[in-house]
């Protein structure tokens, strides 16, 4: 695995799901070019987080938030969360994501993710680089020692399920760095190794039995 592969995949490895995308909290980006845009009465770099068909949505949205502004009335704080909301949920829509409201400012923010964000403001992505890759190597290694460290299957069965245990979390984590990265399938075929290794019942057996309460490690 190259070093650009295990940036890429350690991504999807390190957040969970729910934090991968800040981009419903309060200091997340999207909020930040809308109350910038707002300030600017420019709506156009707001526009770059939505999809061309929610556009119209938008630009009606800015032009009441901006008309609260102008009016200088007591909705004019009301009006701009309407229109923060309105551009967080049309954002996340396009990419697929349900809408659960705004989030507090640092909501769900991991250290890759605020790492992330500062790189981006000092255009020096290095130390995220190297936070990452030093992540997926710690993870690769862990994995690898521990299946090194049992014995292989052979009489002993109880030793022998520990060893599949370790075995199938090292090639599976393998694999999602395989996948997360996009990489060429290692087999030639493009699928994954339980594609082109299909298992026999038995294995399917051990398998399921290593995942069972009694087999749990």
């Amino acid at each position: 695995m190259t070093k650009r592969t295990m940036l890429v995949a350690a991504a999807a490895l390190l957040l969970p799901l729910a934090a991968r995308a800040h981009c419903d909290t309060m200091d997340g980006p999207v909020v930040k070019t809308a109350l910038a845009a707002l300030d600017a009465n420019d709506v156009s770099p707001v526009l770059a987080w939505v999809k061309p068909p929610r556009e119209q949505e938008i630009r009606a949205a800015f032009r009441k938030a901006i008309d609260a502004r102008r009016a200088h009335g007591p909705a004019h704080e009301a009006s701009d969360r309407r229109f923060l909301e309105t551009v967080v949920r049309v954002h996340r829509a396009g990419e697929g994501a349900p809408y659960t409201g705004l989030k507090p400012a640092g909501s769900t923010l991991t250290a890759a993710v605020r790492a992330a964000d500062v790189a981006v403001e000092a255009k020096d992505g290095s130390p995220v680089e190297r936070m990452i890759v030093d992540a997926v190597a710690s993870g690769l290694r862990q994995r690898f020692a521990s299946l090194s460290a049992l014995e292989t299957p052979g009489s002993d069965v109880a030793a022998g399920r520990r060893w599949v245990d370790a075995y199938v979390e090292y090639v599976h984590y393998v694999e999602r760095l395989e996948a997360a990265a996009g990489v060429a399938g290692a087999h030639g075929e493009g699928g994954s190794h339980h594609e082109a290794h299909a298992p026999s019942p038995r294995s399917t057996a051990v398998a399921e039995e290593s995942t069972s309460p009694a087999h749990a490690h």
